[in-house]
């Protein structure tokens, strides 16, 4: 028989203190893939409120040139 683990909670690290700004590309590559698409919560661990604010973020450092849009 299988054992399951209980998966522990990710913590939202922006509800935590941590900033956002699209001119930090460095934390924001943490929340795209490889292939430039933005990652869901499910993987990154943000809540919702945060997931909009990080997507605005790249959105507008996309556009600003600072990201790719696809690589």
């Amino acid at each position: 028989m299988a054992e399951f683990r209980k998966k522990r909670k990710k913590v939202c690290q922006l509800c935590a203190g941590k900033e956002l700004d699209y001119k930090d590309t460095e934390a924001l590559h943490r929340y795209i893939n490889e292939k430039g698409k933005i990652l869901p919560r499910r993987v990154t661990g943000t809540c919702a409120k945060h997931q909009r604010e990080v997507a605005k973020q790249i959105k507008r450092a996309r556009m600003m040139a600072l990201l790719p849009f696809t690589k």
